[in-house]
């Protein structure tokens, strides 16, 4: 029997998603969980494999799904393990990609958030027919990158190549959550704006509705610069003007076709565009300055992770413990 659809699931901190998807990327059927209930690895990797096996057999039957693709925070694909997730309940090195196949009997591959973002960016977006492209993932939480050489996925030694979050852009700067100091994820987060936000306000005297909220947010910025607080568009100036930076360093090493920026936080990215952009071309390397493309997602934040998750589940040899 030739089987047409995968398996895409993406697993959150709150949210865990199932879906069902066929060869051209139409998601057929979907259902989700919510991840924080199970801190137990084991109790969620027997839930999702429920989860997984009754969404099929209620469409179509568990007989036409190929492989599973799962994009999980701070997961190896190399390794098959989520590797010391920060930001997860899963602590150490946990072998989920083996657990979840031995419960389901079909082949799994898993990667981290931004390796399944940029394939779904490759196969369904805009790096679509690009053999050499930068996707950068600006989240809430943090922030990371893969980047596609010569139409493979450059996953480094031990496979975690594209740490932009974690590459210095201040030495002796902001204490990040990792051990280092001056952190990129620390300024291009929703921490880190409000931590700008926090220092203009004390270092300087610049009239703005952020001086009186109760609490300073990252949704009390985002409001303020809705209302055309000049605190906060310079916030959001100053944050633009550190990732272009950032970027022209990236993009000088690697040469790429574009730049693509993805992720919950890539919403936002037109109030810091023009201070970013111009950052950008004013310190990347001259002989490319005008060639690299700087590009927002079009993929539908609610689809890109488990169609980008879908696509791996494509790429990983077929298994099973039916044949």
């Amino acid at each position: 029997m030739v089987k047409t659809k995968v398996i895409g699931v993406d697993v959150e901190f709150e949210t865990t998603t199932v879906a069902i998807v066929d060869l051209r990327g139409n998601i057929l059927a979907q259902d989700q969980f919510s991840t924080d209930d199970y801190p137990n690895v084991n109790n969620f990797v027997e839930v999702l494999a429920e989860r997984i096996i009754t969404l099929s057999e209620n469409n179509g039957g568990y007989e036409s799904i190929r492989s599973v693709g799962m994009c999980v925070p701070s997961a190896n694909f190399l390794t098959g393990c989520v590797e010391n997730a920060a930001n997860m309940p899963w602590k150490g090195i946990v072998p989920m990609a083996a657990m979840l196949r031995d419960s389901i009997g079909i082949a799994v591959a898993l990667a981290n958030d931004s390796h399944v973002m940029a394939l779904g960016e490759m196969t369904y977006g805009l790096a679509h027919g690009m053999d050499n492209f930068i996707v950068v993932t600006l989240m809430g939480f943090g922030l990371g990158s893969c980047f596609y050489s010569n139409g493979m996925a450059h996953l480094g030694t031990d496979g975690f190549a594209g740490e932009f979050g974690h590459t210095c852009i201040e030495d002796g700067g902001r204490q990040c959550t990792c051990g280092n100091k001056g952190c990129l994820e620390e300024y291009v987060s929703y921490r880190g704006i409000v931590r700008t936000a926090q220092e203009l306000l004390e270092s300087t005297q610049t009239p703005s509705i952020l001086r009186d909220v109760p609490e300073l947010t990252f949704q009390s910025i985002v409001e303020a610069y809705d209302k055309g607080d000049a605190l906060a568009i310079q916030t959001w100036q100053e944050t633009g003007k550190i990732l272009g930076v950032a970027l022209s360093n990236y993009a000088s090493i690697i040469d790429p076709q574009a730049i693509i920026i993805t992720g919950d936080l890539s919403v936002h990215c037109e109030k810091m565009w023009d201070a970013m952009e111009s950052a950008f071309r004013e310190n990347v390397f001259g002989n490319i300055r005008d060639k690299v493309k700087l590009l927002v997602s079009i993929l539908d934040e609610k689809e890109r992770n488990v169609l980008g998750a879908s696509a791996l589940a494509w790429k990983v040899k077929e298994y099973s413990l039916f044949k």
